[in-house]
């Protein structure tokens, strides 16, 4: 049975760096098989794990709407899309990564977020720990393409408009009744400068921060992939001593 851990956070907080990062906590504790699920719009999850992104699901379908004609005769159109999500699956070493993107075309997203729930609901079974990078409206949990989360882990950096901005994340998982087992706050990037009361305020539990990490601005200034991190970085150091809250079972 997968462990699905979705992951929300303001745009500039860190969270596809704390997704990045617990993908390879995760490799490095044998977890199990891992699927990294970048539902962020700017969709750079896959470079962060050193990969290079294949097709988003968005493009497929935007390609399928374009070229229907590209469905082999006699194939329904859900198994054809079925087959080039798995495709569009990048391969890394001890962990795979899908790229969800969203359409650009118009048209209505009833079927698209039908045929996005079965396909996704399929594919977890087949990883035991699944990661969903979102954006800040967990537009892909709002859109119940995946339904539930085992966690719902909310990132914000230092800031009063960071941790507002994770109030709201929380507020709105309850709004669309998300179902999730643990909700949890990280303070990415602390400074030390934040008051606690303010944390405590939010309703979320929180379990700890991650410091500023220069090793992790020398390597996004260089374009380097974040498994490449030194085991000793101040960032995986911090967080490693989180994980067992995070993925425990």
């Amino acid at each position: 049975m997968s462990y699905t851990i979705a992951i929300a956070g303001k745009g500039g907080t860190g969270k596809t760096t704390i997704a990045a990062l617990l993908v390879r906590l995760l490799k490095e504790n044998k977890k199990g098989s891992i699927l990294a699920v970048d539902a962020d719009p700017n969709s750079n999850l896959a470079e962060a794990l050193g990969l290079e992104p294949k097709e988003s699901i968005g493009g497929i379908l935007d390609d399928i709407a374009v070229h229907p004609e590209k469905i082999p005769t006699g194939m329904p159109k859900d198994r054809f899309i079925e087959y080039q999500v798995q495709t569009a699956i990048c391969e890394g070493e001890g962990f795979d990564v899908l790229t969800m993107g969203r359409p650009e075309g118009p048209g209505c997203y009833c079927y698209v977020n039908n045929v996005l729930r079965n396909i996704v609901g399929k594919l977890i079974k087949d990883y035991n720990y699944v990661l969903i990078d979102n954006e800040a409206g967990l537009e892909h949990l709002s859109r119940r393409t995946t339904r539930s989360a085992d966690v719902l882990l909310v990132v914000s950096d230092a800031t009063v408009v960071g941790l507002r901005a994770a109030n709201r994340i929380s507020d709105l998982a309850k709004e669309l009744e998300i179902k999730t087992q643990k909700s949890f706050l990280i303070i990415n990037r602390d400074d030390g400068k934040i008051e606690r009361e303010k944390i405590k305020n939010l309703g979320l539990d929180y379990i700890g921060s991650i410091p500023l990490d220069s090793q992790i601005e020398k390597i996004s200034l260089n374009g380097n992939s974040l498994i490449d991190l030194k085991d000793d970085a101040v960032s995986i150091s911090a967080l490693r001593k989180l994980g067992d809250r995070i993925w425990q079972k």
